[in-house]
């Protein structure tokens, strides 16, 4: 049986498919060939990430797919209960990825907190002709240390965040609907391990009580920040979205930033992907990423295994 990974797939993913007896093509066909290539070479398995939509027409089209993946946790761009109203296994690795983006919140977060993404443009030009005067433009940073994260979204990478939050001194609350208390486990390098019991709050308590926000919430119709909760947050704070575009309202944003309430934030997800807002790339008070939350090497390994072993269950 044959296997598209049409967004990529890691090696170790690869390694493990084919030892099942799997053929792994890592070609990437354009989509609007995907129907004609599925069908001409009998595809049974399509591996997807973010880059490649899964909709009805695909799947009423394409006789011979069985399974359809998607190599991290939101399923947005696959008609995930069509295709399985059609008889197809809808995956994902809703696990594999939350470390990795945890950490990206994280670099962002330390990143703002000393101006290191202002910093890190103006040295290289001005750095021998006005060190001082940098120094004194970058000189009222913020410790994370004693802070408060409030954590918008408290499912698996929510509660990663929350640890990387916890490890660094921070005190964490979160909302989520869904969830009414969570215990998160550290785990340290010498098998020591440390058990924090944090009960949800209301999202307005949340926002009003963060020194710092993260949002980890799936795509959804309304925006989850909009005016109304920017007005209830705390001046200054900082904010950061590695969710999914649109679950910010950028124009109120920016607002947000002009009139002081945010002091800096971080977007590594666009409302407007592949081709976020110009006025968005040029905020000097905006840390950007171009969606690579989940692109390390190791989650992507995770991924790639995590895939191959529900494939091999399924149909092995």
């Amino acid at each position: 049986m044959k296997v598209l990974a049409n967004d990529g797939i890691s090696k170790s993913g690869i390694e493990a498919l084919e030892k099942g007896g799997f053929e792994v093509i890592t070609t990437t066909v354009a989509q609007e060939q995907l129907i004609n290539y599925i069908n001409e070479n009998e595809i049974s398995v399509l591996l997807v990430r973010s880059a490649t939509t899964v909709r009805k027409d695909l799947i009423d089209a394409c006789p011979s797919l069985k399974i359809i993946g998607r190599g991290g946790v939101g399923m947005d761009n696959i008609d995930v209960e069509y295709a399985r109203g059609k008889g197809l296994k809808v995956i994902n690795t809703p696990a594999a990825s939350s470390h990795s983006v945890a950490e990206l919140v994280f670099g962002h977060f330390y990143g703002l907190a000393r101006f290191l993404h202002n910093s890190n443009r103006d040295m290289p030009l001005e750095g021998d002709s006005n060190f001082k005067g940098l120094k004194k433009a970058y000189a009222k940073g913020t410790e994370l240390k004693g802070k408060t994260l409030g954590v918008l979204g408290f499912g698996r990478i929510g509660q990663a965040t929350a640890k990387v939050a916890l490890g660094a001194g921070m005190k964490v609350v979160a909302f989520d609907p869904f969830i009414e208390k969570v215990n998160l486990e550290l785990d340290f390098f010498d098998g020591q391990k440390v058990s924090f019991e944090i009960e949800t709050i209301s999202k307005e308590d949340v926002l009003k009580q963060a020194d710092f926000i993260t949002l980890h919430v799936p795509a959804q119709k309304d925006y989850v920040i909009d005016e109304a909760e920017f007005n209830i947050m705390k001046d200054g704070v900082i904010l950061a979205n590695a969710a999914r575009g649109g679950v910010i309202n950028e124009v109120a944003l920016v607002k947000a930033i002009e009139n002081g309430k945010v002091s800096r934030a971080a977007l590594d997800v666009f409302e407007n992907e592949p081709k976020p807002e110009m006025q968005l790339l040029m905020n000097p008070s905006l840390s950007l990423t171009p969606h690579t939350g989940a692109a390390t090497n190791e989650a992507q390994d995770r991924i790639g295994t995590e895939l191959a072993e529900q494939i091999i269950n399924i149909l092995g």
